[in-house]
């Protein structure tokens, strides 16, 4: 089973001035591999609060995913991947390169998404979109590698080659 951490960054949302479309949208995308939503959070775009959730998501609760959807464009207030480079230990910079190139074949805006990924210590955290339809189309992107690179941080698996 894979635990997973969502944290919506929204200005709107934590304010509850908007519905959480985007957050709840990764919920059924995820049953697809038997991970399992166990910590939720909807924060505003504030740098230090952004790393605060994803340091309790991956030290109190332990959660072996950690997704952040929002705060990844090129407004003032969008500091996502700011606040994750500043937690993470190690980049994971395939991921958010594959999202990218993909989705670049949609749309040309794809291009100016600045999301990226990393681990922090057994976790994997990975920035998305803000919208139902980018969460959607990145998850199905990356969804068959994740229980793979899981695994290896769990320490479940200790072989990636095959002959």
């Amino acid at each position: 089973m894979i635990s997973v951490a969502i944290i919506t960054v929204s200005d709107k949302g934590a304010r509850g001035q908007r519905e959480d479309v985007s957050g709840e949208t990764i919920r059924p995308i995820l049953e697809k591999i038997g991970a399992l939503v166990s910590w939720y959070k909807i924060v505003p775009d504030e740098l230090d609060v952004i790393q605060s959730a994803i340091i309790e998501a991956v030290d109190r609760v332990k959660a072996d995913l950690i997704l952040t959807t929002g705060g990844t464009g090129f407004s003032v207030r969008d500091v996502t991947p700011e606040a994750t480079r500043g937690v993470i230990e190690k980049m994971v910079p395939g991921i958010s390169e594959v999202i990218r190139m993909e989705s670049f074949k949609k749309t040309p805006q794809a291009i100016l998404s600045r999301a990226m990924a990393g681990i922090r210590g057994k976790s994997l955290i990975i920035n998305l979109p803000g919208s139902p339809k980018g969460v959607r189309e990145s998850l199905g992107i990356i969804l068959e590698a994740l229980p793979h690179g899981i695994a290896i941080l769990k320490g479940e698996v200790a072989e990636c080659g095959k002959d």
